[in-house]
């Protein structure tokens, strides 16, 4: 799904995102729920309610299931102290938790195109929700879920075209081994 926020672009820039697990949901401009099978091996494994929340120039992704709750937020938020890391792991509510982040920089032109496979993947994709920004086409945060192997995964991008910068990050939730 691909909406264009009624939002002015508020980020502004990609060293200014946060990253936090556990924080309630957070007001959204977009919202997109979906079941998806249970995690674990367990045949008749419970489904996993998992919703897509566009907040602005970030996101939030709220999975609940029988195990329990988990929430994981990427955004601007003032006198956080937890900068975006590169990579962690956590035991969360029953579940293995991963999380990886990187930033990109890209030429002007480079970005156009990267913007452009992006939102037209995101948009097409049944479980994608992607936001762009009044202004600037190249402006924008886009999600993506699915259920593989046992886990629920989704990878996500942060567009920042004045800077050039693209925040690309990917999670995995799985039953604890």
């Amino acid at each position: 799904m691909l909406t264009t926020l009624q939002t002015a672009y508020t980020d502004t820039r990609a060293g200014d995102l946060a990253w936090c697990l556990g924080k309630e949901e957070l007001p959204a401009l977009a919202v997109l729920d979906r079941e998806l099978p249970g995690i674990g091996t367990a045949v008749a494994a419970p489904a996993v309610q998992v919703q897509m929340r566009l907040l602005g120039a970030s996101h939030q992704v709220v999975l609940d299931s029988p195990n329990g709750r988990c929430s994981e937020t990427v955004a601007c938020m003032p006198g956080s102290s937890t900068p975006l890391p590169f990579g962690v792991a956590r035991r969360v509510s029953g579940w293995d938790y991963e999380f990886a982040a990187r930033i990109e920089t890209l030429t002007r032109g480079g970005f156009a195109g990267r913007a452009q496979e992006l939102l037209a993947l995101v948009a097409d994709h049944p479980n994608g929700l992607a936001g762009t920004f009044p202004g600037d086409p190249h402006a924008f945060t886009a999600m993506l879920v699915q259920y593989s192997g046992g886990s629920v995964l989704w990878r996500t991008w942060h567009a920042y075209p004045q800077e050039g910068r693209l925040v690309a990050t990917r999670s995995r939730l799985s039953a604890q081994t």
